[in-house]
């Protein structure tokens, strides 16, 4: 895509025109949405969720019926995934108050603070990673053929400057107002996870105005899909 010289137009023109030459570059990227009866109903897919705000209004419930989902931290809340990943020490201190790994699978690192806890699953060795790209990393040793990933936004919101998170101003978790998470690991680990794993296709769920970093997109086995496409492809409401 050739470069323009932004000198010739005013800051609204060039916005709308960034913003279309954005889209455009995205749509090149697009996951190519396979047929209902190819992936539906099968255990070849699995789902791994962030918390970023892009995966709001997708209902855990309905994709938990096509396939195994991965979840992070405060999900448990008010959604069992299949398998809970929580490595912040005071997010697992209130996973283990409210019981929830005595009836559901909860994985972690190991951590003295945790040594009188039962029920959990303890990484081995730990893997020093945060939350999402953990997760990520588990869904991946089960072999699946694709793992759809959502919630992983990477940049903060109002350009990159605040905190982006579904469960902002809630307990363990930033205000809404507080600034945004530097997310240059998560990013890093992400692309590590996807290069270990030659064998799986990853396909990241975005919005139209999500962050879309190079480095992922260079990888041969990682493309995008738009929300709308993703809700489309499983017939969710």
């Amino acid at each position: 895509m050739s470069k323009i010289d932004k000198r010739q137009f005013s800051k609204q023109e060039w916005h709308r025109i960034r913003e279309e030459r954005r889209t455009a570059k995205l749509q090149k990227r697009i996951s190519k949405i396979p047929t209902t009866s190819e992936e539906k109903n099968t255990n070849k897919i699995a789902f791994v969720l962030g918390n970023g705000i892009s995966r709001e209004n997708i209902l855990l419930e309905e994709i938990s019926k096509i396939g195994k989902v991965y979840a992070c931290n405060a999900v448990y809340r008010t959604f069992a995934p299949d398998y809970l990943v929580a490595v912040d020490v005071k997010m697992v201190l209130e996973i283990n108050k409210s019981g929830y790994q005595k009836k559901n699978i909860v994985w972690t690192n190991p951590n003295r603070a945790f040594d009188r806890m039962q029920g959990l699953n303890f990484f081995q060795p730990s893997k020093g990673w945060s939350s999402g790209p953990t997760a990520l990393w588990l869904a991946s040793q089960h072999n699946y053929e694709k793992i759809y990933i959502l919630g992983f936004d990477y940049r903060g919101l109002n350009e990159g400057q605040k905190f982006n998170n579904i469960y902002a101003n809630t307990n363990n978790y930033k205000k809404s107002d507080d600034g945004a998470t530097f997310f240059g690991n998560w990013l890093r680990q992400t692309k590590a996870v996807i290069q270990e794993h030659k064998n799986i296709n990853y396909v990241r769920v975005i919005t139209s105005d999500n962050y879309n970093p190079e480095e992922l997109n260079k990888l041969s086995n990682y493309s995008v899909c738009l929300k709308d496409d993703f809700l489309k492809i499983f017939a969710l409401s």
